[in-house]
């Protein structure tokens, strides 16, 4: 297994305070959806003082039950794509932006591990998705190397970053 460092605070809020510029900058609010980081990407976003200026809320949707309950992702599009998926990603993340009323949104799911992987999607395959406000959704596999808090850390930074490029466009 390849060592891989976890991102420490100073990249997490380099990260978050570039996101907040641009989110400030449009004047927009984002939410976040997430599986395997339970709550870690709010929790960054919320670590920044004055974050309330766009940060609306994260959901934290575990199970299938909450991902259908919470952001309306369809039960049919579980069975058939399974959690882990490109179409649940996309759905989870549209579903936060709706639900929560915001302009921006973004999605993760995926296996941390250290179980539950598969041949067809393995320890560390992670989904993002990311919906904003006029645009049609948008999504991205990874497939990180380490331990859980190695592929829950890079799936924190990859997230925000990609939401940072969408905004930069």
């Amino acid at each position: 297994m390849v060592n891989f460092v976890l991102p420490g605070e100073p990249e997490f809020e380099r990260l978050v305070q570039n996101l907040a510029s641009g989110l400030m900058k449009c004047g927009w609010f984002m939410a976040t959806a997430e599986s395997c980081t339970g709550g870690w990407i709010a929790k960054v976003c919320t670590d920044l003082a004055g974050s309330s200026a766009w940060f609306d809320r994260g959901f934290v949707t575990y199970s299938d039950r909450a991902k259908h309950d919470l952001l309306g992702v369809d039960f049919s599009t579980l069975k058939k794509a399974g959690a882990v998926s490109r179409a649940i990603a996309i759905e989870m993340a549209e579903g936060a932006r709706r639900q929560a009323g915001v302009n921006a949104a973004l999605a993760v799911t995926g296996i941390a591990g250290p179980g539950g992987g598969t041949a067809d999607k393995p320890v560390g395959m992670v989904w993002f998705a990311w919906s904003l406000e006029g645009r049609q959704a948008s999504s991205e596999v990874m497939h990180f190397q380490g331990d859980r808090d190695a592929v829950r850390g890079q799936t924190v930074v990859h997230s925000l970053s990609g939401l940072l490029d969408l905004l930069g466009e």
